[in-house]
């Protein structure tokens, strides 16, 4: 009998380590899978949102409503899941098969509690109703956006200057002024072809500032270090004095030539001219002796702000309908794109599922599916994002607990 007591212990022993063991292997298995998942799902959810708002506020607008936005500032989540394992048999002290029953069982939870923030408020009216600034058009530009397609989205027009600065006159990127509306589309058009051909150079300008013109001492080890560290740069000048400079970027230019091949006096000289103009514009050089100069313009790309963007867009599906222009025979062959920036199609039926799309006053509001025009909606999507910024002190945020 005390042999078969052991025998007995023995086997619950192994009986419970083996459960043990499969139920941390099925929680293992379990958990992550159900977090993946779940976090996925709500990032394609406020990815989702992000772009209904987009176009719920054009409908607003095409219907003379006014616009509202509201963002999703926080999305806590507590995600529990769990396993359990039964294990019943008999155990038989004579000879014969020992009888095992597995019983495994499996349970995942969620608790999600959503910060649902109105967008509101002088700060956030100020950063929608600003013009972009100068470097935003450039950002975009420089990470492989098309300029006629960035231009058409972001730029009112282009107000066309002297070579002082002075003001000539304004050209209007706005189909209620069809002369103005086809001059702009076949410079956008110009720009785009000298851009493909590697002809047109999109950047701010770099200079030298001088910080103190004539040092009569010996800069000290410790500030020449400290200031290397900064971007600053003492340079001993022929009278034996020091000069202090750093390196210091301007304002942003489209221009048929290398800003970089002016001097670092040209350079500042420019951007001192430049800076006459707000940093909504966008210096625009073509000169005649330059590539593509056979269609050359100085003056600046009017940017407009997140809101009249949206303006625009809502304008063209009723009111101000864009069409379709052929570039300019001094241009060559370059693609002009489509007729619209940004189409909107509306119908009484539901589109394609994957279209973004929203249900407003009864009619269904979607992006056109082609490629022009889900990537012009992918750069409103990143220009609303800029003009966003962080959402914080925007009013008293909205929580729902599920």
């Amino acid at each position: 009998m005390y042999r078969g007591s052991l025998v007995t212990s023995y086997r619950r022993a192994i009986l419970n380590l083996l459960t043990g063991a499969i139920a941390g292997l099925v929680g293992g298995c379990a958990g992550p899978p159900v977090l993946e998942q779940q976090v996925l799902g709500y990032d394609e959810v406020t990815k989702t949102l992000d772009e209904k708002l987009l176009l719920l506020n054009i409908a607003r607008v095409a219907n003379e409503e006014t616009v509202h936005f509201t963002s999703t500032s926080s999305i806590a989540a507590t995600f529990n899941w769990i396993t359990t394992l039964g294990v019943s048999g008999q155990i038989a002290e004579s000879k014969g098969t020992n009888l095992f029953n597995f019983n495994i069982g499996g349970s995942a939870s969620e608790n999600p509690t959503f910060s649902i923030s109105p967008i509101s408020g002088k700060e956030f009216t100020e950063r929608i109703a600003t013009p972009f600034r100068d470097e935003i058009f450039e950002f975009l530009v420089f990470q492989g956006g098309i300029i006629n397609q960035v231009m058409r989205l972001m730029a009112a027009g282009i107000e066309v200057q002297k070579p002082d600065g002075r003001f000539v006159r304004f050209i209007e990127n706005d189909p209620r002024r069809p002369k103005e509306y086809e001059e702009f589309r076949r410079i956008a058009a110009h720009l785009q072809w000298l851009n493909d051909n590697r002809q047109l150079f999109v950047r701010p300008l770099v200079f030298e500032e001088t910080l103190i013109a004539d040092f009569k001492n010996i800069p000290r080890a410790e500030d020449i270090n400290n200031g290397f560290n900064m971007g600053l740069r003492w340079r001993q000048k022929p009278n034996g004095n020091y000069e202090l400079t750093r390196l210091k970027g301007g304002r942003v230019v489209v221009t048929n030539f290398d800003p970089m091949a002016l001097t670092d006096q040209q350079r500042f000289e420019l951007d001192e001219k430049i800076k006459k103009n707000p940093s909504g514009f966008v210096y625009l050089d073509i000169e005649p002796d330059g590539p593509g100069g056979n269609f050359p313009i100085q003056g600046a790309i009017k940017l407009r702000s997140m809101f009249q963007i949206l303006n625009f867009i809502a304008k063209g599906i009723y009111i101000a309908p864009e069409f379709d222009v052929a570039p300019d025979i001094r241009s060559e062959e370059t693609e002009a794109g489509l007729a619209a920036t940004l189409k909107i199609n509306i119908t009484e039926s539901p589109p394609d599922r994957r279209l973004p799309t929203i249900y407003h006053e009864g009619y269904y509001y979607s992006v056109n599916d082609t490629v022009w025009d889900r990537t012009t909606f992918l750069l409103l999507s990143v220009l609303f994002q800029t003009a966003v910024g962080k959402i914080e002190n925007v009013g008293i945020p909205i929580t729902i607990a599920k």
